[in-house]
């Protein structure tokens, strides 16, 4: 990044074309629509701009090229956390706060634990633009029913199904162990439930101790702890996340629960869809871990995506515009619904008890309003460099190769 900027120096954006403001995003034949919605929103109400799409790899590396630079957009997609970081630590990105403290409607229109994610440092940055995408547990309601258990409250409860459903030959927990990305959820609910959501925001941010922090040791301790026990089964390492992977395991009851974000629900509709129509797919919150600082309530995953402006664009006052006012504009929050996203807009309840799988939307959108904490993935929220690393030495974890005390010392030291 700062060789980025070095290179840059200080230019802006180009002037202003015909084009208006101009806002980067992701293809997405789904979601594109709904974007152009906000911008013809946007132009309704006088004001310019058009939409400009980009492959996810080829988005991130011109979008890293671009800022900074005469070619760089007014507005763009992003995922907040440490993603956005990089740009705001360069100075590259404006600061909304003062557009959200001087219009307390815009403020209130979003779930303040989304809204959060991308707050770096006490100041926004971003303006969520799409749906919420927390990580929860999903289990098989037949494999429950057959074995007369509940699903877990607690984290005892947890070890105790693991007992439970081994006895009965089943898996207890599945899990894509090849994707070191599914490992990662697991430790960061455990972490959150144990230290809270502060002692993640001290590493990313490089405060406190850091991986040091004991509570990381004690979060790595249990779920070891859980790996040993057999809550995966012995051969997790070869499962993916694609078809015939994680998720079929569940639909098929070979194993009775799978951790997974939101997405799961449209996944298993297209893989297993008669699991799902028959009312077999169930899901709950994460265990609760007694005696933990962070509050149960708190979500884990991809809080969702937002919106944010350049700083040096000369469009900025219609950009910050534009992300102030079309963002929570009723059709455009309806769009979203309509293509299966839970919006963070406060209020959609409504909306959503009308809409499709309205049981599981309006679950979903009611664990993230009570949340006190929506942690971003931490392969999100970290560095690319550090990200990577983490993962790798998470997977060696899984594997038993590493121990909590060489997690923490690996890590710490990137």
């Amino acid at each position: 990044m700062a060789a980025v900027v070095s290179a840059c120096g200080t230019a802006g954006p180009a002037e202003p074309g015909a084009g208006g403001v101009k806002v980067w995003a992701l293809q997405d034949p789904v979601l594109n629509p709904i974007e152009q919605k906000s911008i013809d929103f946007f132009k309704s109400g006088g004001g310019n701009a058009s939409l400009e799409t980009f492959g996810n790899d080829p988005y991130k590396q011109k979008l890293r090229v671009a800022i900074g630079s005469p070619n760089a957009p007014d507005v763009f997609f992003n995922w907040g956390g440490g993603n956005l970081k990089e740009y705001v630590d360069a100075g590259k990105i404006a600061d909304l706060t003062p557009v959200l403290d001087q219009n307390s409607a815009l403020k209130s229109a979003f779930l303040p634990s989304v809204l959060d994610g991308a707050k770096i440092d006490g100041k926004y940055y971003g303006i969520p633009m799409r749906g919420m995408q927390p990580v929860l547990l999903f289990f098989n309601k037949e494999v429950f029913a057959a074995a007369g258990a509940q699903p877990p409250k607690t984290w005892d409860d947890l070890l105790a199904l693991v007992d439970t459903f081994k006895a009965k030959g089943i898996q207890p927990i599945s899990l894509a162990g090849s994707q070191a990305w599914t490992e990662l959820m697991w430790i960061e609910y455990i972490l959150d439930r144990i230290g809270g959501p502060e002692v993640f925001r001290n590493i990313r941010d490089g405060k406190g101790q850091g991986w040091k922090d004991p509570a990381v040791t004690e979060a790595l301790t249990k779920l070891k702890e859980l790996i040993d026990r057999g809550g995966f089964g012995t051969n997790f390492a070869s499962v993916g996340y694609d078809v015939g992977g994680a998720s079929t395991i569940l639909a098929q009851g070979k194993a009775a629960m799978h951790l997974m974000g939101s997405w799961e629900y449209v996944n298993q509709l297209g893989q297993s869809p008669d699991f799902v129509k028959k009312g077999s797919l169930g899901w709950v919150a994460f265990p609760s871990i007694p005696g933990g600082k962070g509050d149960p309530g708190n979500v884990v995953g991809n809080a969702s995506n937002y919106y944010s402006v350049t700083s040096g664009s000369s469009q900025v006052e219609a950009a910050k515009k534009f992300v102030s006012t079309a963002l929570h504009e009723d059709s455009y929050v309806q769009a979203l619904i309509d293509a299966g996203d839970v919006p963070a807009v406060v209020g959609v309840e409504s909306k959503l008890a009308k809409a499709a799988n309205s049981e599981y939307t309006t679950w979903i959108y009611g664990q993230v309003k009570e949340a006190k904490s929506f942690q971003l993935s931490w392969d999100q929220d970290l560095p690319a460099e550090k990200a990577t690393a983490m993962l790798t030495q998470l997977q060696e974890f899984f594997l038993g190769k590493v121990s909590p005390q060489q997690f923490v010392d690996a890590v710490a030291a990137r």
